[in-house]
Protein backbone atom coordinates (compact mmCIF):
# COMPACT_ATOMS: atom_id res chain seq x y z
CA UNK A 1 0.00 0.00 0.00
CA UNK A 2 3.01 2.37 0.34
CA UNK A 3 2.91 5.02 -2.24
CA UNK A 4 4.52 8.38 -2.45
CA UNK A 5 3.35 11.61 -0.18
CA UNK A 6 1.15 13.64 -2.00
CA UNK A 7 3.28 16.92 -2.51
CA UNK A 8 1.97 20.36 -4.16
CA UNK A 9 -1.70 19.96 -2.60
CA UNK A 10 -3.77 23.27 -4.36
CA UNK A 11 -4.23 24.89 -1.13
CA UNK A 12 -0.97 23.36 1.03
CA UNK A 13 1.38 25.87 -1.30
CA UNK A 14 3.10 29.32 0.06
CA UNK A 15 5.92 30.86 -0.46
CA UNK A 16 5.47 34.32 1.20
CA UNK A 17 6.76 34.33 4.94
CA UNK A 18 3.69 34.71 7.65
CA UNK A 19 6.17 37.58 9.36
CA UNK A 20 4.53 36.49 12.95
CA UNK A 21 7.24 38.36 13.81
CA UNK A 22 4.92 42.22 13.28
CA UNK A 23 1.66 41.18 14.48
CA UNK A 24 2.04 42.33 17.82
CA UNK A 25 3.85 45.62 16.56
CA UNK A 26 1.49 48.48 17.60
CA UNK A 27 1.33 50.44 14.32
CA UNK A 28 1.86 47.20 11.52
CA UNK A 29 -1.43 47.82 10.01
CA UNK A 30 -1.25 51.68 9.89
CA UNK A 31 2.27 51.64 8.26
CA UNK A 32 1.39 49.33 6.13
CA UNK A 33 -1.66 50.86 4.75
CA UNK A 34 0.66 54.21 4.49
CA UNK A 35 3.08 52.40 2.65
CA UNK A 36 2.29 51.96 -1.55
CA UNK A 37 4.25 49.00 -2.32
CA UNK A 38 1.83 46.86 0.41
CA UNK A 39 -0.25 44.37 -2.06
CA UNK A 40 -3.90 43.72 -1.04
CA UNK A 41 -6.66 40.70 -1.56
CA UNK A 42 -9.83 41.33 -0.86
CA UNK A 43 -11.88 38.48 0.73
CA UNK A 44 -15.55 37.41 1.37
CA UNK A 45 -18.45 34.63 1.41
CA UNK A 46 -15.13 32.05 1.23
CA UNK A 47 -13.68 33.65 -1.87
CA UNK A 48 -11.65 36.23 -3.29
CA UNK A 49 -11.42 38.98 -5.96
CA UNK A 50 -9.83 37.66 -9.17
CA UNK A 51 -8.59 39.80 -12.14
CA UNK A 52 -9.69 38.78 -16.25
CA UNK A 53 -6.48 36.66 -16.18
CA UNK A 54 -8.15 34.32 -13.48
CA UNK A 55 -5.02 35.23 -10.85
CA UNK A 56 -5.85 37.23 -7.56
CA UNK A 57 -6.84 41.02 -7.84
CA UNK A 58 -3.89 42.48 -6.28
CA UNK A 59 -5.22 46.00 -4.84
CA UNK A 60 -2.51 49.15 -3.66
CA UNK A 61 -4.17 50.47 0.02
CA UNK A 62 -6.31 52.81 -1.68
CA UNK A 63 -7.90 50.65 -3.87
CA UNK A 64 -9.10 48.47 -1.46
CA UNK A 65 -10.22 50.89 0.85
CA UNK A 66 -12.81 52.58 -2.11
CA UNK A 67 -13.37 48.56 -3.12
CA UNK A 68 -14.33 48.58 1.09
CA UNK A 69 -16.09 52.23 0.84
CA UNK A 70 -18.30 50.93 -2.24
CA UNK A 71 -19.37 47.63 -0.41
CA UNK A 72 -17.82 45.24 -2.62
CA UNK A 73 -20.10 46.61 -5.52
CA UNK A 74 -18.00 45.79 -8.59
CA UNK A 75 -18.76 44.00 -12.08
CA UNK A 76 -18.39 40.37 -12.14
CA UNK A 77 -15.91 40.99 -15.37
CA UNK A 78 -13.59 43.10 -13.05
CA UNK A 79 -10.34 44.50 -14.82
CA UNK A 80 -6.96 43.76 -13.27
CA UNK A 81 -5.97 46.61 -10.96
CA UNK A 82 -2.58 47.22 -10.74
CA UNK A 83 -0.86 47.57 -7.28
CA UNK A 84 0.49 51.11 -7.76
CA UNK A 85 -2.68 52.62 -9.58
CA UNK A 86 -5.35 52.76 -7.72
CA UNK A 87 -6.01 56.50 -6.16
CA UNK A 88 -3.72 59.62 -5.75
CA UNK A 89 -1.02 59.29 -2.88
CA UNK A 90 -3.08 61.69 -1.01
CA UNK A 91 -5.65 59.09 -0.36
CA UNK A 92 -4.01 56.36 2.43
CA UNK A 93 -4.17 58.48 6.00
CA UNK A 94 -1.04 57.76 8.16
CA UNK A 95 -2.81 58.33 11.21
CA UNK A 96 -3.86 55.70 14.39
CA UNK A 97 -7.57 56.53 13.63
CA UNK A 98 -7.60 53.86 10.57
CA UNK A 99 -10.46 51.08 11.83
CA UNK A 100 -8.32 47.82 11.47
CA UNK A 101 -10.94 45.12 12.65
CA UNK A 102 -11.37 44.72 8.03
CA UNK A 103 -7.61 43.88 7.17
CA UNK A 104 -5.35 41.00 8.25
CA UNK A 105 -1.69 40.85 7.68
CA UNK A 106 -0.99 37.94 5.63
CA UNK A 107 2.87 38.06 5.75
CA UNK A 108 5.53 40.34 4.02
CA UNK A 109 7.29 39.65 0.63
CA UNK A 110 11.13 39.43 0.26
CA UNK A 111 11.50 43.02 -0.73
CA UNK A 112 10.02 44.02 2.79
CA UNK A 113 6.25 45.02 0.98
CA UNK A 114 3.71 43.92 3.37
CA UNK A 115 0.63 41.72 2.33
CA UNK A 116 -2.61 42.03 3.70
CA UNK A 117 -6.42 41.14 3.41
CA UNK A 118 -9.29 43.65 3.17
CA UNK A 119 -12.77 41.58 4.94
CA UNK A 120 -15.92 43.16 2.65
CA UNK A 121 -19.21 42.53 4.17
CA UNK A 122 -20.20 39.09 2.94
CA UNK A 123 -23.03 38.59 0.61
CA UNK A 124 -24.62 36.00 2.35
CA UNK A 125 -24.51 37.02 6.20
CA UNK A 126 -24.18 33.70 9.06
CA UNK A 127 -27.52 32.54 10.43
CA UNK A 128 -28.39 33.76 13.51
CA UNK A 129 -30.32 30.83 15.04
CA UNK A 130 -32.49 28.08 13.37
CA UNK A 131 -29.78 26.45 11.43
CA UNK A 132 -25.97 25.39 11.89
CA UNK A 133 -23.70 28.30 11.14
CA UNK A 134 -21.74 26.40 8.54
CA UNK A 135 -24.56 26.12 6.32
CA UNK A 136 -23.46 28.50 4.02
CA UNK A 137 -20.32 25.75 3.51
CA UNK A 138 -22.52 23.69 1.12
CA UNK A 139 -24.00 26.73 -0.74
CA UNK A 140 -23.35 25.36 -5.10
CA UNK A 141 -19.81 27.10 -6.59
CA UNK A 142 -20.96 29.18 -9.17
CA UNK A 143 -19.59 29.38 -12.45
CA UNK A 144 -15.68 29.90 -12.80
CA UNK A 145 -14.85 33.36 -15.08
CA UNK A 146 -11.62 35.22 -15.64
CA UNK A 147 -12.69 37.81 -12.86
CA UNK A 148 -15.03 38.58 -10.47
CA UNK A 149 -16.27 37.39 -7.14
CA UNK A 150 -15.35 33.13 -6.87
CA UNK A 151 -15.25 30.38 -4.18
CA UNK A 152 -11.39 29.68 -3.44
CA UNK A 153 -12.81 26.07 -3.75
CA UNK A 154 -14.02 26.56 -7.05
CA UNK A 155 -10.14 28.22 -8.30
CA UNK A 156 -7.83 27.23 -5.82
CA UNK A 157 -5.92 25.10 -8.06
CA UNK A 158 -5.30 27.74 -11.05
CA UNK A 159 -3.87 29.92 -8.56
CA UNK A 160 -0.09 29.92 -8.42
CA UNK A 161 1.62 28.86 -5.20
CA UNK A 162 2.03 32.76 -4.12
CA UNK A 163 -1.77 33.44 -4.45
CA UNK A 164 -2.81 29.91 -3.00
CA UNK A 165 -0.95 30.33 -0.19
CA UNK A 166 -2.03 33.76 0.85
CA UNK A 167 -5.44 33.50 -0.47
CA UNK A 168 -6.33 30.18 1.92
CA UNK A 169 -4.63 32.09 4.86
CA UNK A 170 -7.45 34.91 4.43
CA UNK A 171 -10.38 32.97 3.69
CA UNK A 172 -9.11 31.13 6.89
CA UNK A 173 -9.02 33.95 8.70
CA UNK A 174 -11.92 35.89 7.48
CA UNK A 175 -14.51 33.06 8.24
CA UNK A 176 -12.91 32.35 12.32
CA UNK A 177 -13.57 36.03 13.00
CA UNK A 178 -17.35 35.46 11.24
CA UNK A 179 -17.98 32.83 13.78
CA UNK A 180 -16.18 33.88 17.19
CA UNK A 181 -17.57 37.75 17.75
CA UNK A 182 -17.99 36.83 21.24
CA UNK A 183 -15.54 34.88 24.06
CA UNK A 184 -16.15 31.13 24.80
CA UNK A 185 -15.20 31.93 28.12
CA UNK A 186 -17.98 34.36 29.42
CA UNK A 187 -19.68 35.45 26.29
CA UNK A 188 -18.54 39.07 26.06
CA UNK A 189 -17.51 40.76 22.99
CA UNK A 190 -14.55 40.49 21.53
CA UNK A 191 -12.13 43.02 19.51
CA UNK A 192 -9.38 41.83 16.90
CA UNK A 193 -5.58 42.10 17.71
CA UNK A 194 -1.95 41.23 16.25
CA UNK A 195 -3.12 42.36 13.17
CA UNK A 196 -5.83 39.84 12.33
CA UNK A 197 -4.64 36.64 14.28
CA UNK A 198 -6.31 36.48 17.47
CA UNK A 199 -9.05 38.11 18.96
CA UNK A 200 -8.98 39.58 23.24
CA UNK A 201 -11.93 39.95 25.60
CA UNK A 202 -13.22 42.85 26.23
CA UNK A 203 -14.59 42.11 29.88
CA UNK A 204 -11.83 39.25 31.15
CA UNK A 205 -9.30 40.26 28.52
CA UNK A 206 -8.85 36.57 27.43
CA UNK A 207 -6.87 35.89 24.48
CA UNK A 208 -8.33 33.61 21.62
CA UNK A 209 -6.97 31.97 18.24
CA UNK A 210 -7.87 30.80 15.25
CA UNK A 211 -9.47 27.35 15.44
CA UNK A 212 -8.39 24.78 13.26
CA UNK A 213 -10.49 21.28 13.55
CA UNK A 214 -8.43 18.31 12.35
CA UNK A 215 -10.64 16.35 9.70
CA UNK A 216 -9.56 12.88 8.37
CA UNK A 217 -10.18 11.90 4.39
CA UNK A 218 -9.60 8.59 3.05
CA UNK A 219 -9.20 6.55 0.28
CA UNK A 220 -10.21 3.24 1.12
CA UNK A 221 -8.99 0.13 -1.08
CA UNK A 222 -10.02 -3.58 -0.94
CA UNK A 223 -7.57 -6.75 -1.72
CA UNK A 224 -8.69 -6.23 -5.28
CA UNK A 225 -7.30 -2.44 -5.53
CA UNK A 226 -10.75 -1.36 -5.59
CA UNK A 227 -11.43 2.48 -4.31
CA UNK A 228 -14.38 2.86 -2.24
CA UNK A 229 -16.14 6.29 -3.06
CA UNK A 230 -19.55 7.69 -1.27
CA UNK A 231 -22.27 9.79 -1.85
CA UNK A 232 -23.16 12.01 0.66
CA UNK A 233 -26.94 12.69 1.49
CA UNK A 234 -26.06 16.56 1.53
CA UNK A 235 -24.35 16.51 -1.94
CA UNK A 236 -25.77 17.38 -5.00
CA UNK A 237 -27.15 14.51 -7.43
CA UNK A 238 -24.03 12.53 -8.85
CA UNK A 239 -21.69 13.56 -6.53
CA UNK A 240 -18.95 11.41 -5.54
CA UNK A 241 -15.97 10.89 -3.07
CA UNK A 242 -13.77 9.51 -0.72
CA UNK A 243 -14.58 9.17 2.44
CA UNK A 244 -14.13 11.32 5.65
CA UNK A 245 -14.60 12.86 8.41
CA UNK A 246 -14.17 14.74 12.07
CA UNK A 247 -11.34 13.65 14.33
CA UNK A 248 -13.69 13.36 18.02
CA UNK A 249 -12.14 14.72 20.92
CA UNK A 250 -9.46 11.67 22.96
CA UNK A 251 -9.31 10.42 19.51
CA UNK A 252 -6.11 9.63 17.26
CA UNK A 253 -5.91 10.74 13.55
CA UNK A 254 -5.92 6.62 12.66
CA UNK A 255 -8.32 5.76 15.23
CA UNK A 256 -10.81 8.46 13.18
CA UNK A 257 -10.23 6.73 10.00
CA UNK A 258 -11.26 3.65 10.84
CA UNK A 259 -14.15 4.64 13.30
CA UNK A 260 -15.35 7.15 9.91
CA UNK A 261 -15.46 4.17 7.44
CA UNK A 262 -17.25 1.65 9.96
CA UNK A 263 -19.64 3.92 10.80
CA UNK A 264 -20.36 5.54 7.32
CA UNK A 265 -20.60 2.06 4.90
CA UNK A 266 -20.13 -0.58 7.55
CA UNK A 267 -16.47 -1.28 6.18
CA UNK A 268 -13.62 -2.59 8.42
CA UNK A 269 -10.27 -0.95 8.01
CA UNK A 270 -6.97 -2.54 8.97
CA UNK A 271 -3.34 -0.49 8.05
CA UNK A 272 -3.82 3.05 7.71
CA UNK A 273 -1.02 5.20 6.09
CA UNK A 274 -1.04 9.15 6.01
CA UNK A 275 -0.49 10.28 2.65
CA UNK A 276 -0.57 14.32 3.00
CA UNK A 277 -2.39 17.24 4.97
CA UNK A 278 -3.63 20.47 3.45
CA UNK A 279 -5.53 23.26 5.02
CA UNK A 280 -9.53 23.09 4.15
CA UNK A 281 -10.66 26.82 5.03
CA UNK A 282 -14.38 26.03 4.63
CA UNK A 283 -14.90 27.28 7.49
CA UNK A 284 -11.79 25.90 9.43
CA UNK A 285 -10.34 22.23 8.67
CA UNK A 286 -7.04 20.69 8.51
CA UNK A 287 -7.53 17.67 6.25
CA UNK A 288 -5.63 14.97 7.15
CA UNK A 289 -5.15 12.61 4.13
CA UNK A 290 -4.56 8.81 4.31
CA UNK A 291 -4.79 5.54 2.39
CA UNK A 292 -6.13 2.50 4.15
CA UNK A 293 -6.63 -1.16 3.31
CA UNK A 294 -10.23 -2.91 4.02
CA UNK A 295 -10.31 -6.13 5.47
CA UNK A 296 -13.96 -6.54 4.41
CA UNK A 297 -16.00 -5.35 1.78
CA UNK A 298 -20.31 -5.51 2.63
CA UNK A 299 -21.29 -2.12 2.10
CA UNK A 300 -24.41 -0.85 4.37
CA UNK A 301 -24.50 3.08 4.59
CA UNK A 302 -25.60 4.83 7.75
CA UNK A 303 -28.31 6.25 5.89
CA UNK A 304 -27.74 9.81 7.40
CA UNK A 305 -24.57 10.96 6.35
CA UNK A 306 -24.13 8.45 3.73
CA UNK A 307 -26.80 7.90 0.91
CA UNK A 308 -24.70 5.33 -0.77
CA UNK A 309 -21.37 3.95 -1.50
CA UNK A 310 -19.96 1.33 -3.56
CA UNK A 311 -16.30 0.35 -4.90
CA UNK A 312 -14.96 0.93 -7.94
CA UNK A 313 -12.60 -0.55 -10.62
CA UNK A 314 -10.66 1.69 -12.44
CA UNK A 315 -12.26 0.85 -15.55
CA UNK A 316 -15.21 1.07 -13.85
CA UNK A 317 -14.61 4.79 -12.55
CA UNK A 318 -13.53 6.16 -15.66
CA UNK A 319 -16.82 4.66 -17.42
CA UNK A 320 -18.94 6.03 -14.83
CA UNK A 321 -17.29 9.48 -15.15
CA UNK A 322 -17.47 9.69 -19.45
CA UNK A 323 -21.41 9.12 -18.55
CA UNK A 324 -21.82 11.81 -15.98
CA UNK A 325 -23.17 9.29 -13.56
CA UNK A 326 -20.35 10.40 -11.60
CA UNK A 327 -18.88 13.59 -10.59
CA UNK A 328 -15.40 14.08 -9.17
CA UNK A 329 -14.24 16.32 -6.41
CA UNK A 330 -13.31 19.08 -7.41
CA UNK A 331 -9.45 19.70 -8.06
CA UNK A 332 -8.79 22.26 -5.15
CA UNK A 333 -9.31 19.29 -2.66
CA UNK A 334 -6.96 16.65 -1.11
CA UNK A 335 -9.80 14.12 -2.40
CA UNK A 336 -9.05 14.76 -6.01
CA UNK A 337 -5.63 14.01 -5.15
CA UNK A 338 -6.25 10.66 -3.26
CA UNK A 339 -8.29 9.47 -6.24
CA UNK A 340 -5.84 10.25 -8.70
CA UNK A 341 -3.04 8.94 -7.10
CA UNK A 342 -4.78 5.51 -6.45
CA UNK A 343 -5.92 5.94 -10.51
CA UNK A 344 -2.09 6.32 -11.43
CA UNK A 345 -2.86 9.63 -13.22
CA UNK A 346 -4.94 12.37 -13.81
CA UNK A 347 -8.56 11.66 -14.96
CA UNK A 348 -10.70 13.81 -17.58
CA UNK A 349 -14.12 15.32 -15.95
Amino acid sequence: MTRPALTDLPLARASVARAAELRDGPRVLTDALADRRTRVLAVRDGGLLLDGDGAVRWLDPAGARALLAAGAAVGEAGAATDVRSAGAPGDVPTGDAEPHDVWLLLGAEDDGARVLAVRLPDEHPLPVRGEPADVLVHLPDGPVTRGGWHSLRAVGAGLDAHDAGLATAAVALDAWHDRHPRCPRCGAPTRVAQAGWSRVCEADGSEHYPRTDPAVIMAVVDDDDRLLLGHAAAWPAGRWSTLAGFVEAGESAEQAVRREVAEETGVEVGDVEYAGSQPWPFPGSLMLGFRARATSTRVQVDGVEMAEARWFTREGLVAAVASGEVLLPGGASIARALVEQWFGRPIAD
